[in-house]
């Protein structure tokens, strides 16, 4: 008997609908007029079903401060000095009710992995690591949860932090990261020095502006190579990609290419924080996922802040963000739209070795969206209506009802 019958599912790579048969925490069965009988049947009534989405670069320990960060001016500089006072009053209990209501959100939203990155140095301290171990621990039954000790404020300035890194390694992070432009020099090399001592992945925020000179890919690219750290390494925003003529990205674009170095886009922080300088025709400062995805490079799209100074907004929702994305690059073909799909979901799992597909023998994890297909899903930002990770229902937010009029 099955445990789970899921019938008149729209899925990928399928022409029809088709039924999926569970047993225990795996898809046991995968097609069309499934008869065995089943203690649960739920009925998907042609709507597309897919393995879920996954958020490659998101900040946990600091959402949700806005009330804290009276943002006057906007801006980099301003949001990172008001970040960087409000973490200075960061408790173990703050980070993990913050960070639980975020959690919450992106698994109401279809949600089922990320990365977080967790700002180590000597104003937090180890506090919101330990917060983030503890909803690493608590929501693991609905959503897989990456922690990244991330060195925000610069290393070599202040090299307290890189010992600080080194015990939240020790601490149970999974991989390490940082932000090389806040270091005059030496930040990239430390980095993966702690990457390599404990055998873990790397992830830098890098060329997070608009000048299309000295760039920080280079020096990464050579790192990778000279380490081989080759498909370990992922980097966030690389605006500067974006103001370069065609010709200087290309170059740029091959080195990561040969250093098969991941890039992940930040649409809602990139599209507040670049170009504000300009008066008229303010640059989007966006990467073109889609023309680097096409040209064989990982790329992924995320969420980055949600409710701070750097992003007063957000949901947590990755079809809200892929929507975004599209809309600045501005993509309209079922084609591009498909890629944009994949950049939060079989890219992105790719990038937090999850597997992304819905196969018989796989993982019962998967999320019923209010569309029939994946490309509808991006373009209505389709509500997730449930979710269920191996095999165990995580969420539901029923279909709206509408009544006639009298």
């Amino acid at each position: 008997m099955l445990d789970l019958l899921v019938k008149n599912a729209r899925l990928d790579d399928y022409q029809a609908s088709v039924d999926i048969g569970i047993v225990g925490e795996q898809i046991t069965l995968l097609e069309a007029d499934i008869t065995a009988p089943a203690r649960v049947v739920l009925d998907a009534e042609n709507q597309f079903v897919c393995a879920g989405f996954y958020e490659t670069h998101i900040h946990l320990d600091k959402a949700c401060i806005l009330s804290r960060c009276p943002v006057q001016a906007g801006g980099k500089e301003e949001a990172s000095q008001l970040t960087k006072e409000a973490k200075k009053d960061f408790t173990e209990q703050d980070v993990f009710a913050r960070a639980s209501r975020v959690i919450e959100m992106a698994i109401k939203k279809g949600t089922m992995g990320l990365r977080t990155f967790v700002e180590t140095d000597p104003r937090a301290g180890l506090r919101s690591l330990a917060a983030l171990k503890r909803v690493r621990e608590v929501y693991a039954p609905a959503i897989d949860i990456e922690l990244c000790a991330f060195a925000q404020d610069g290393l070599t300035q202040e090299m307290a932090t890189y010992e600080l890194l080194r015990q939240a390694l020790q601490q149970g992070a999974d991989l390490v990261g940082g932000c090389p432009y806040t270091d005059p020099d030496r930040h990239v090399e430390l980095i993966f020095d702690l990457a390599e001592e404990f055998e873990v992945n790397v992830d830098f925020h890098l060329d997070f502006d608009l000048n299309p000179a000295q760039s920080g890919i280079p020096k990464i690219v050579e790192q990778t190579k000279q380490r081989g750290y080759q498909g370990r390494v992922s980097i966030g925003h690389v605006n500067k990609l974006s103001a370069m003529p065609p010709a200087q990205r290309a170059g740029l674009v091959q080195l990561l290419l040969e250093a098969e170095i991941a890039l992940t886009v930040l649409p809602a922080t990139d599209l507040l924080m670049m170009g504000q300088e300009h008066t008229h025709l303010i640059p989007r400062g966006v990467v073109n996922a889609h023309e680097l995805q096409a040209q064989g490079l990982l790329t992924t799209i995320s969420s980055n802040n949600i409710l701070n100074a750097f992003t007063p907004y957000g949901d947590a929702s990755l079809v809200r963000m892929a929507n975004l994305y599209a809309n600045v690059a501005q993509l309209a073909t079922d084609d591009e739209i498909r890629a944009t799909y994949e950049m939060v979901t079989t890219n992105a799992a790719r990038l937090l070795a999850r597997q992304a597909r819905l196969q018989v023998g796989g993982p019962a994890t998967f999320v019923l969206l209010e569309a029939s297909s994946a490309t509808e899903a991006i373009r209505t930002i389709a509500q997730p209506l449930l979710g269920y990770k191996n095999g165990r229902p995580t969420f539901t937010n029923p279909k709206a009802v509408l009544y006639p009029a009298v």
